[in-house]
């Protein structure tokens, strides 16, 4: 016979407190419960009911058998329901984390297209510029730039981008150029306050060697956008992604820095609670991020 359907007449015995209403409760005859229950005890070879012609009871074994079957049982209809919900559609609330700038600049544009394509789903997008703990936070997942920092999330790579120090010709013109990595000590620095390393930036020379430059900064902001408006205004050198300076580049407004040195390339990442399964409606929106981000070349990033 069936071990689950052995043990899921025996427990709702228990659960029942007779054949009787066990059998009702399954939807099979009194004979057949008996008949399960009768082979799960012949197999593990001990008697795990106390019958009466008024009551049954579990046996000592039978009451510790009885709490491990209902965790197996219990585990079994979650792993069947999560099965379930897995090939339903995807629907529900959909709550994201990510940076302001990204969210304003590249995910809102998207979102429209997102909400056509699944309409039972609806999307909370908070935008902030600080790490949310996505558990504790009530969050569905987030999108993040550059290293991951929490490896027990789950995470997807989506896109790259490219990071460079950059500044306003008129910056140049009024400063000079650095010509090197120690020149950079006696320029203007502008400065992003969220990041992990603090006023910290990690370059890699010409010649392949880590580099770090250290200073307070002339302007240090938490917003990425802020930063990018203050190195077009010409007030100093940033460093930061494409997808903010890719295309105030193109029209001239910001130049190279350094333009020897090779760029950082970070990975922009759908990160999201750890586990075996994926919420449909989490795994539906990482799927079309993927496929809206794909097409684009690491000078959009």
């Amino acid at each position: 016979m069936d071990r689950l359907t052995e043990m899921e007449a025996f427990a709702t015995v228990v659960d029942q407190g007779g054949f009787t209403d066990a059998a009702r409760k399954m939807g099979i005859s009194k004979s057949a419960v008996s008949k399960h229950v009768s082979s799960l005890e012949s197999r593990l070879g001990a008697r795990l009911l106390n019958r009466t012609t008024r009551r049954v009871s579990p046996t000592e074994i039978g009451l510790a058998y009885y709490d491990r079957a209902r965790r197996v049982l219990n585990d079994a209809g979650e792993a069947d329901a999560l099965v379930t919900s897995m090939q339903s559609a995807p629907s529900g609330l959909l709550r994201v984390s990510v940076a302001t700038d990204f969210g304003v600049n590249h995910l809102s544009p998207v979102l429209g297209q997102f909400l056509h394509d699944y309409p039972d789903i609806s999307v909370n997008m908070v935008l902030n510029n600080r790490y949310v703990e996505l558990i504790s936070e009530g969050f569905d997942m987030a999108i993040r730039v550059g290293e991951l920092e929490d490896s027990s999330l789950r995470a997807r790579k989506l896109c790259e981008t490219q990071k460079r120090m950059i500044a306003a010709p008129s910056y140049f013109e009024k400063f000079g150029r650095p010509e090197k990595i120690d020149d950079l000590n006696d320029h203007k620095l502008l400065h992003y306050s969220n990041q992990s390393s603090g006023n910290v930036w990690k370059i890699t020379a010409p010649s392949g060697e880590k580099r770090q430059v250290r200073t307070a900064g002339w302007l240090t902001v938490n917003d990425g956008q802020s930063l990018l408006n203050a190195a077009i205004g010409g007030l100093g050198i940033a460093y930061l992604p494409s997808f903010l300076y890719a295309e105030p580049m193109r029209q001239g407004l910001l130049v190279d820095a350094i333009p020897e040195l090779p760029y950082e390339t970070q990975g922009i990442y759908a990160v999201y609670p750890p586990g075996r399964y994926t919420q449909p409606k989490v795994r539906a929106f990482i799927d079309f991020l993927v496929d809206q981000f794909r097409e684009k070349g690491a000078d959009d990033w």
